[in-house]
């Protein structure tokens, strides 16, 4: 580093550094030229050495003598003048306060940062210790330079600070181990602000002005926050987007402090050059730990007296927050579920009136329809806001694995449905209930009839292929919003044991990203408790229990399909708002499905069909929508095959085919289909 820009303080411990070494090199010389130590440093020792090493008193009064010299007196009293003059430095005044550093502890932060901004002392450091080795300070020297004798050192606040360490995973009560100090320490005292490349990119300061104009959506949570006598104590807790960082920063905003926003897995998750330990030595990139990456921010946060936030808290363990709540800074987190290691404080969803005004403070445009029926959080609206293609409703949290939820397109409309009368009539009323539910929650108040949560959901039951899956997906595009199916026969063949886990990362995908969740084979979890017979019996319903009481608290959307509703526990039924049969179709929807699966023209205007027996496919082949699908595309890759057009030959072997799937036999003669 270029000494002569750097910062005061740093140039005060250069100056104070220099002193000190040239000081005790002199009496090291003295020693060398009097036959009192090796000058070689090699193997071989004298009986000079030996005997100044025997008799400490006789080396004592010795070495008072050469300091009370009038050339080393002078020397001496220069670097009086400069350790005072470092003493009253404010920045390294700040430094050992509030990290609470003993006087040897911080003679050898000196030292460290000194060998840091100049790397040329590390061979005045090698001639000090008498071993060319021994590049890197130690307990000892920093004792010797400061004129004092070297004692036990534990550099317990150098180490709880990770302001210093020894090298290599040394022991640290060992006088004689070298140390080395954390280049961010280095480079903040060098430039004279606080700057620590580990944790910058997953790090930002928020200043009071940045969120002067903005309006406090939080109420309740900012006076439950106000009111905690420990603020270490404080969990704001909520989905990704609802504002916890930002009534963080508006809550230090009205103490007149600044925010020092972290995102702890973001932290975790990169690599830092600048790290501790071995990382450090070999310039290897490491990964932070929790507890490293939690201190670094406090430490940030105390140097500088900001208030920290650390969002997604929870990827810490409790061990990590006890240690981080013994540093003593001022920190609230922020996390998705309460840990139950603090005093959780929710924030609500935003009500309708709440996002109007958020979007009006964001633009002049007219409201879309999407901010009245769906809870959008305060992020998600400026982002809508901002943007030229409207609002995105596409999912904005962390999705869980991709083997338990996948995204499903959605290419078809109401009009593709076929099915009876009733059952469109229910799915239409399923779907207005999801774009007015919050205008009846809120502007009518009926959400006092809901308290324990504010979701819809819909079981659609009845036998394969009559179009559970694909009324889901018209539903979905019908609102706007992605489905995401899970397979819960997944859930439960591969994650035994972790069941409760994985179903609440599924249900906090859909609360945080407004998508439709899609449970199918929902009979293979949400099957009937059972007498408790072993210890899979129990966990079984253990993961029951928790999914009655998790789809009663849900404020999502989701549809659950099911061939085999009889297997369903009548307790979790009795929970959902709608239960929709879907039964084989009738002849009259046989033969609308018919006809829209074997369309007359080919997308070029050839035609492809010849004379087919509507009556007799709709009336004689009982096929549910599904088996007419693939009959039709079976019919039609064997016309094709003979060059010809698709006729009642080509539907019959296709028919036969796909009944034999089912194990059935189709044993009526082609003659009477054709007559």
């Amino acid at each position: 580093m270029n000494a002569t820009a750097a910062s005061p303080t740093a140039q005060r411990l250069l100056a104070l550094t220099r002193l000190r070494c040239r000081r005790l090199a002199l009496w090291v010389e003295h020693l060398w030229q009097s036959g009192q130590t090796s000058p070689d440093q090699g193997p071989a020792i004298g009986p000079g050495e030996v005997a100044r090493l025997l008799a400490p008193e006789a080396t004592h009064a010795a070495a008072a003598a050469f300091f009370a010299a009038e050339d080393i007196a002078a020397l001496s009293a220069q670097a009086e003048e400069a350790a005072a003059a470092l003493d009253s430095d404010t920045g390294w005044t700040a430094i050992r306060q509030v990290f609470d550093l003993t006087e040897p502890e911080a003679d050898l932060l000196a030292l460290l940062l000194a060998v840091e901004l100049d790397p040329g002392l590390g061979r005045v450091v090698a001639y000090l210790h008498d071993d060319g080795r021994l590049t890197q300070p130690t307990a000892w020297l920093a004792a010797r330079l400061a004129g004092r004798e070297p004692a036990p050192f534990a550099g317990a606040g150098l180490l709880r600070w990770q302001l210093a360490a020894p090298i290599d995973g040394l022991v640290v009560q060992r006088l004689t181990t070298p140390w080395q100090a954390d280049p961010a320490v280095a480079l903040s005292v060098f430039s004279g602000f606080w700057h620590d490349p580990a944790i910058a990119d997953a790090a930002r300061i928020i200043e009071p002005a940045q969120v002067a104009a903005l309006p406090v959506l939080h109420e309740k949570a900012r006076d439950a926050l106000a009111g905690l006598t420990d603020l270490r104590d404080a969990e704001l807790v909520g989905p990704p987007g609802i504002g916890r960082r930002t009534l963080a920063a508006q809550f230090a905003a009205a103490a007149g402090r600044v925010l020092l926003a972290a995102d702890l897995a973001a932290l975790v998750a990169a690599g830092a050059t600048a790290g501790m330990a071995t990382g450090i030595a070999t310039g290897a990139t490491v990964s932070l730990t929790p507890n490293q990456a939690l201190t670094r921010v406090l430490r940030q946060a105390a140097i500088t007296g900001a208030l920290a936030y650390v969002g997604d808290a929870d990827a810490a363990t409790e061990a990590d927050w006890t240690r981080a709540r013994q540093l003593g800074v001022p920190y609230i987190r922020g996390v998705r579920h309460p840990t139950g290691q603090g005093a959780a404080i929710s924030l609500a969803p935003l009500t309708i009136s709440a996002r109007l005004h958020v979007w009006r403070q964001a633009t002049e445009a007219p409201p879309p329809e999407a901010l009245l029926s769906h809870r959008l959080t305060p992020a998600e609206i400026t982002r809508a806001a901002a943007s030229k293609q409207g609002v995105d409703l596409k999912p904005r949290g962390k999705r869980p694995d991709n083997a338990l939820l996948t995204r499903l397109p959605c290419p078809y409309e109401w009009d593709d449905l076929v099915l009876p009368a009733d059952i469109l009539t229910q799915l239409r009323a399923f779907e207005t209930q999801v774009r007015l539910r919050w205008t009846v929650y809120e502007d009518w108040g009926f959400s006092r009839l809901t308290h324990l949560g504010h979701g819809i959901s819909a079981l659609f039951g009845g036998p394969s292929g009559t179009g559970k899956t694909m009324a889901a997906q018209v539903m979905a595009r019908s609102l706007g919003i992605d489905l995401l199916r899970v397979d819960l026969a997944g859930v439960v063949n591969k994650y035994v044991g972790e069941t409760e886990k994985k179903l609440r990362e599924v249900f906090d995908a859909c609360e945080d990203s407004g998508a439709l969740l899609f449970f199918d084979e929902a009979d293979a979890l949400f099957g009937t408790r059972t007498q408790v017979k072993d210890a899979h019996d129990r966990f079984a319903n253990i993961e029951i229990d928790y999914l009655l009481q998790r789809i009663e608290r849900f404020d999502g959307v989701a549809i659950l399909a099911t061939n085999r509703r009889q297997d369903l526990d009548t307790a979790f039924v009795r929970r959902l708002r709608f239960v929709i049969e879907f039964l084989p179709p009738r002849p009259e929807d046989r033969l609308a499905l018919w006809q829209r699966a074997l369309l007359p023209p080919a997308p070029s205007g050839e035609a492809i069909l010849d004379e087919i027996d509507w009556r007799y496919l709709s009336e004689r082949l009982t096929m549910t929508g599904a088996e007419i699908k693939a009959t039709a595309l079976g019919a039609a890759f064997i016309a094709r095959a003979e060059g010809g057009r698709i006729g009642m030959r080509h539907i019959m072997a296709a028919a036969q085919r796909e009944m034999a799937k089912q194990g059935q036999r189709l044993r009526l003669p082609l003659q009477e289909a054709s007559g």
